[in-house]
């Protein structure tokens, strides 16, 4: 098999494998991990309020996400959202959202499960003392997490936010099912244009595993420095 191996299609491919396909992994993974960062941190904050409505309501939201997969996920937002969307506004014909916004939506919502529930070990794993020093002060609940308590729980939770941004960048190869052209799907299409379906899907597997154990590294190298801060 190695004997038919053809380099060449993978060097003449790399421009458009790393320009167009990586670029676009790589914006959305960031995008979608930044949105879903600030949103998950409000979920869990509004999980750990004590208010009875919005702590169940947050508790029901995640419980939902981390249910169902992200394909089904993906899938119900781009041809369902247009429907529910023209009936919410009176619209007689679908409110078109578009594939990249529609992705890129889909992750947000479904990663702010997940790191919501980082979100709220880091801030559970604040002692109990300064969320007291900081009402005794004369801090609400809202002025002691933004001042006080998530700061030291972003410090304390970011390895583990990097490593669910890790997964976030494996996942976004489920856009290929939107017909959006990110690293693998680059891949696949050039594997499918030239008939080099080994080389091709070899290749992005290489790259894969070799950005995703790159990042694993750095992510322990920072739990390491978090840990001697600590």
């Amino acid at each position: 098999m190695l004997s038919n191996f053809d380099f060449s299609v993978i060097t003449s491919s790399l421009p458009y494998l790393f320009g167009q396909g990586m670029v676009f992994t790589v914006s959305l993974t960031a995008m979608a991990a930044g949105m879903g960062i600030v949103l998950g941190t409000l979920i869990a904050m509004a999980r750990l309020s004590g208010v009875p409505g919005l702590t169940h309501a947050a508790k029901v939201y995640v419980e939902l996400m981390r249910s169902l997969p992200l394909v089904l996920v993906i899938f119900w937002f781009y041809f369902l959202v247009p429907y529910i969307g023209a009936y919410v506004t009176g619209s007689s014909t679908p409110i078109q959202v578009g594939a990249f916004p529609s992705a890129l939506i889909t992750f947000t919502l479904f990663e702010a499960a997940y790191f919501s529930e980082i979100m709220r070990a880091g801030i559970q794993s604040i002692p109990k003392g300064q969320t007291a020093a900081a009402s005794a002060l004369g801090m609400n609940y809202w002025q002691s997490m933004q001042n006080v308590v998530l700061p030291q729980a972003f410090r304390n939770m970011l390895p583990l936010l990097l490593t669910q941004t890790i997964v976030l960048f494996q996942d976004t190869s489920l856009v290929y099912v939107l017909s959006l052209t990110d690293f693998l799907g680059a891949a696949s299409k050039v594997a499918q244009r030239d008939g080099r379906l080994v080389e091709m899907y070899l290749f992005a597997a290489v790259v894969y595993f070799a950005v995703c154990l790159t990042a694993s590294f750095l992510v322990r190298r920072l739990q390491a420095r978090v840990a001697i801060i600590r």
